[in-house]
């Protein structure tokens, strides 16, 4: 109802950021960039053009993010299900990072933003991996917000190799099958180093989490926008944040 009322009333009648109450501002925002390929069709363009348009709007949300006093922000950036699209399109999203970090690093670190990234390095190019390395080494002392990429991430997989660490872990005698539990679990987590997402937002009008960290959103709050990632503003982040604002979280209780 909001977002149809918003979107007759035009981009301007968006919240601002002073409409926010600073106090409830989430801790950590996930969000699922998904809707460049579409957002490229509907103009005519090849759908890599909407893979670098997306990438400026990392950018943009980024920083909006930062200013809000947003502790962490991960953002989907590439799944282990991404490789069966065509050799020509990953071929170019591998090169996104590089090229991102190339442009916008020395932005990043003058808004004191940490970057770090959460999946597997396995198949990924070497190019991308060392673009990524180098951000992390040169960030890792910043102390604004962490800006988490997933890239090569699957939530499946994830949770698939933390019960194989558990496992081993019983198998060595280090843990009992007693002592199992979901802080167990969440520490051999990709996430370990995070707290859980307060927000989850995606794109493009799917609905749906598309393998993403599945364990982790178990009582986040979840919003979704039919904007594409490339249209995707800082009013728009507003938006997400003001509604989660909105909402009473129970986690179960009354």
């Amino acid at each position: 109802m909001i977002k149809r009322l918003w979107a007759k009333l035009g981009k301007s009648s968006l919240p601002k950021a002073d409409s926010l109450a600073p106090e409830n501002i989430p801790l950590h925002v996930a969000i699922i960039m998904d809707g460049n390929g579409r957002w490229a069709k509907k103009r005519g363009l090849p759908r890599v053009a909407g893979h670098r348009s997306g990438m400026k709007t990392v950018k943009r949300i980024t920083i909006a993010a930062n200013r809000l006093g947003i502790k962490y922000l991960t953002m989907y950036a590439f799944s282990t299900e991404n490789w069966k699209r065509p050799k020509d399109e990953v071929d170019f999203l591998m090169k996104l990072p590089q090229q991102f970090l190339e442009i916008e690093l020395d932005e990043l670190i003058k808004n004191n933003v940490q970057v770090r990234m959460m999946g597997t390095r396995e198949k990924l190019p070497s190019h991308t991996v060392s673009a990524l390395e180098e951000a992390i080494k040169k960030t890792e002392n910043n102390t604004g917000l962490v800006l988490n990429f997933a890239l090569n991430y699957g939530s499946r997989l994830e949770m698939l190799e933390a019960v194989k660490e558990i496992a081993k872990d019983v198998q060595q005698g280090h843990l009992s099958v007693a002592e199992i539990d979901e802080t167990v679990m969440s520490r051999n987590l990709l996430s370990c180093e995070l707290p859980d997402p307060d927000l989850l937002i995606r794109t493009s009008g799917e609905l749906r989490l598309s393998n993403f960290m599945l364990w982790q959103l178990a009582y986040s709050e979840l919003w979704f926008t039919d904007v594409y990632w490339p249209e995707f503003t800082e009013k728009h982040l507003y938006e997400a944040i003001q509604e989660y604002q909105r909402r009473a979280r129970r986690y179960g209780g009354l």
